[in-house]
């Protein structure tokens, strides 16, 4: 009886062994930043400023006796400026950055990048003001889920971006003026581990000034690991040869885990893709909004955050939007006798609706048997996007941010 009582003593013994292992492991960094606000959790809070550019501890405010001895900084033309650069796990939970040159050259001249873990290659490369959600260089006042602009003036992110061994932030100025003025703060938080559930945060810049009519446009190439694609931002630019017709029908399409010609997820059209309908009016909401919605310049700026309804990917991904309009058949058909480039896709009358893109040869718009009514069609525009992603390597392999030249193009 006695050696029985032992085994079941022993046996106990390594079971609360083996919780407290478990216990033992690093949180992820969702579950470090969605506690509950009474709850005391082992972690240091550090600012990363200009008053405190290495973040340590007890090292703030020390010039000027700490009578705001560096608020700010400058970033001359051809400069880089380091924001932070620390080594050790943690957490950026929000940036906050404000600068005296706020005009469109200077929002797309600003490249803002971000390292992970020592890498060379940057996870992060964007123009500035893209990357804070104000697309075309148009600053609004906003507030979403992810980024906030309160007064028009200041750029605010609350992305959570793990990190296992270290972070480095870097703004470099490609311009030809000096940036005389930036203020800055990085917040984060320094953790005891690294849970390998966490994922690093990316982000992709693209931009095609003139789309080819039946090429998709890319938001985010082919990448390949396991992640989640957290959203995207867009700026388009309406080519004005097409006489104000709607450039917004085309369907965002996402690539995931081995799809080849066809795609797992698929829209129903631009703005349906951002949660409004029937055309494209300014509004800011969480997840979704059209910040800028010019028609007298035909300039728009949009977003849609996959939070609530979450886009995981395990081995690859790859998104794409269609640029692709519509007008009634019978302003499509002058078009095309004047030579505008564009094809035509699908008619919808009443409750008909005829797709043209399998008909080999290409319908002719004129035949009489052909319904009238809203025609679809491919186009040529300016589209420019920022794609934010989580992936589980501190590197992808995306290309790199194109130059000034096509960044400050027609802005």
């Amino acid at each position: 009886m006695k050696r029985k009582n032992t085994v079941v003593f022993l046996f106990i013994g390594m079971f609360l062994f083996v919780l407290s292992c478990r216990n033992q492991k690093p949180e992820t960094s969702d579950n470090i930043l969605n506690s509950s606000l009474f709850t005391y959790q082992d972690i240091e809070p550090r600012w990363s400023s200009f008053e405190n550019p290495t973040s340590g501890k007890g090292m703030g405010g020390s010039e000027n006796k700490g009578a705001k001895g560096h608020p700010y900084d400058l970033i001359k033309a051809g400069e880089a400026k380091t924001l932070m650069d620390i080594s050790g796990s943690g957490i950026i939970t929000r940036m906050w950055i404000t600068i005296q040159d706020r005009s469109p050259q200077m929002l797309r001249s600003l490249i803002f990048e971000i390292f992970w873990d020592g890498s060379e290659k940057p996870a992060v490369s964007a123009p500035f003001g893209d990357f804070f959600g104000n697309g075309l260089g148009r600053l609004v006042p906003m507030q979403n889920e992810l980024f906030a602009n309160p007064e028009g003036r200041s750029f605010n992110c609350f992305i959570p971006m793990p990190f296992k061994t270290g972070a480095k932030v870097v703004i470099t100025n490609e311009g030809n003026n000096d940036l005389d003025m930036i203020f800055y703060d990085i917040d984060f938080v320094k953790t005891t581990g690294w849970n390998e559930n966490n994922l690093y945060f990316h982000c992709y810049w693209n931009r095609d000034t003139a789309t080819t009519p039946g090429v998709d446009y890319t938001i985010l190439p082919e990448i390949h690991g396991k992640g989640r694609f957290l959203g995207v931002n867009f700026g388009v630019i309406a080519n004005p040869q097409y006489r104000g017709s709607w450039w917004g029908e085309g369907e965002v399409k996402m690539y995931i885990d081995g799809d080849n010609n066809l795609p797992t997820l698929v829209g129903t059209g631009t703005e349906d893709y951002i949660g409004t309908a029937w055309g494209q009016g300014q509004y800011i909401n969480r997840f979704t909004g059209c910040p800028v919605a010019d028609t007298q310049n035909d300039r728009w700026t949009f977003y849609r955050y996959h939070i609530p309804d979450p886009i995981f990917f395990k081995t690859d991904i790859k998104v794409n939007i269609q640029a692709m309009g519509g007008n009634q058949k019978e302003v499509v058909i002058d078009m095309l006798e004047k030579g505008i480039p564009l094809i035509p896709v699908s008619v919808q009358g009443g409750q008909t609706f005829i797709g043209l893109m399998d008909s080999v040869p290409p319908v002719n718009l004129k035949t009489a048997e052909l319904i009238s009514g809203w025609t679809n069609f491919y186009r040529t525009d300016d589209w420019s996007s920022t794609a934010y992603f989580y992936l589980d390597k501190p590197t992808n392999n995306l290309p790199d941010l194109p130059g000034t030249e096509l960044r400050g193009y027609k802005l």
